[in-house]
């Protein structure tokens, strides 16, 4: 039988980092029930199968799932396999096109493996909502449908912007909430966590749940994440985001680039570092000691103690010293051609079709990083604009910083001024991609 800490204690567990609680007496009163009955709280968190890779931000609202794990709750990871394919709406200004179930399960594969990097395997359930759905008939959807209003529906933020602006609003995206929340229903969820964009939905959970006779959740919402430029919330797309599977190095050297502001964040909502002693650091600890120690906890949270250690050295090496670490590995190559993917088709263009002469740095006239191969060569190329590397690199605290710094003529590459706004990284062949910290240094470019 679990034996569960008091409530008072559980509750200020529960509540660090958490953003709203809906609500707290509720809560308080079901712990007490728990622990009167020795009877674990059923926790539930749903993600959508989207994408393939997790980030630092999905692991706030999972690690808060971990903090009921810790506590002696039951636990339920829930893989959307079938929400995924109708694509929740939230914070969508037009109809998301649905995933192929091919594109779902493939990422639901990798999902499963991720979360475990978080949470105890051996304590964890995992489940998939097409469980139910999958047994749902034209009846069920209609009667689930019966029990929200249009009205109701259109009190969600999103969705009431577009009605006012004209914009489409397709049926089944009206459907996405209630799927969700019939979630809360199928499972007989006493919690259900999410970020604070997912409010609504956690709340139509709630009121399904007293639709169907079922004593409502309590609402748990965590606080959206900011990614590295420490304004945007963390997404890939953005290209502020550090992906749990990132290598340790990389991962390192993101968060020594986050601003101290940003960084008191981070300690509050990805490490179990208590209120308390987090105030501690800010009054006693060196903002650049805190952020190693920061950044040493989250490597060692998702790869080991060990890899932490040697990617703070091989950092420290690197842009302290300024030594080379260990692995990274210089390289020179002669380029004839770049093979460039753009808009769903490959170009081939020479050299002489770029806007600067290559002989030191190879400038590319678009905005954004360009992903492309040597054409001919095992060799990997990325083209990334050099204040932004510097960012990437913990050099400067901002791209604007970086962009001050070529002005000033003050940033210096292998040894040679940096003239170009471009410049190239190139990987060891062994290599798949191409990311800082994995095996890779800057290299020239010559014709």
């Amino acid at each position: 039988m679990p034996n569960f800490a008091p409530v008072d204690e559980q509750l200020a567990y529960i509540k660090k980092g958490s953003a709203e609680i809906i609500r707290e007496s509720e809560l308080r009163s079901k712990l007490e029930k728990s622990r009167a009955t020795s009877k674990p709280l059923r926790v539930k968190l749903g993600m959508d199968p989207t994408a393939p890779d997790l980030h630092l931000g999905h692991t706030v609202v999972l690690r808060k799932l971990k903090h009921f794990q810790d506590l002696g709750h039951t636990v339920i990871f829930l893989i959307g396999d079938f929400t995924g394919m109708i694509g929740d709406p939230t914070g969508r200004s037009a109809t998301r096109p649905p995933l192929s179930r091919e594109q779902i399960e493939q990422n639901a594969e990798t999902y499963k493996a991720q979360v475990f990097k978080i949470l105890d395997p051996q304590k964890t359930v995992i489940d998939f909502n097409r469980r139910w759905f999958s047994k749902f008939t034209a009846d069920d959807f209609i009667r689930l449908a019966a029990k929200y209003t249009v009205s109701q529906m259109l009190e969600r933020e999103d969705f009431h912007k577009r009605f006012l602006e004209e914009k489409p609003i397709a049926v089944h995206e009206l459907l996405y909430p209630l799927a969700q929340g019939y979630d809360s229903v199928a499972l007989e969820a006493d919690v259900e966590l999410g970020g604070t964009d997912q409010k609504f939905n956690l709340l139509v959970g709630r009121e399904l749940q007293r639709a169907y006779g079922q004593e409502p959740q309590v609402v748990l919402t965590t606080p959206i994440l900011e990614g590295l430029d420490g304004v945007q919330k963390m997404s890939k797309s953005l290209g502020n985001a550090i992906g749990i599977h990132e290598p340790p190095l990389e991962m390192y050297g993101k968060i020594m680039s986050v601003s101290d502001e940003i960084m008191w964040r981070y300690y509050e909502l990805l490490t179990d570092v208590s209120i308390a002693d987090i105030e501690n650091l800010k009054s006693e600890a060196h903002p650049m000691q805190a952020k190693k120690d920061l950044a040493r906890r989250i490597v060692a949270d998702f790869h080991s103690a060990a890899a932490a250690i040697k990617a703070g050295e091989d950092w420290g090496k690197q842009f302290q010293k300024d030594e080379v670490p260990e692995e990274a590995e210089r390289i020179v190559v002669h380029v004839t051609s770049i093979e460039v993917q753009k808009n769903s088709s490959d170009q081939t263009k020479p050299l002489s079709a770029y806007e600067d002469h290559p002989s030191k740095h190879l400038y590319l006239p678009n905005e954004k990083t360009i992903e492309a191969d040597l054409k001919g060569d095992l060799h990997k190329v990325r083209i990334v604009r050099v204040e932004k590397l510097l960012l990437q690199l913990g050099l400067v605290s901002s791209a604007t910083e970086g962009s001050r710094k070529l002005k000033e003529d003050a940033v210096s590459i292998n040894g040679e001024k940096a003239k170009g706004r471009y410049f190239a990284l190139v990987s060891v062949p062994t290599e798949a991609d191409v990311r800082v910290g994995r095996k890779l240094k800057i290299a020239s470019i010559i014709a």
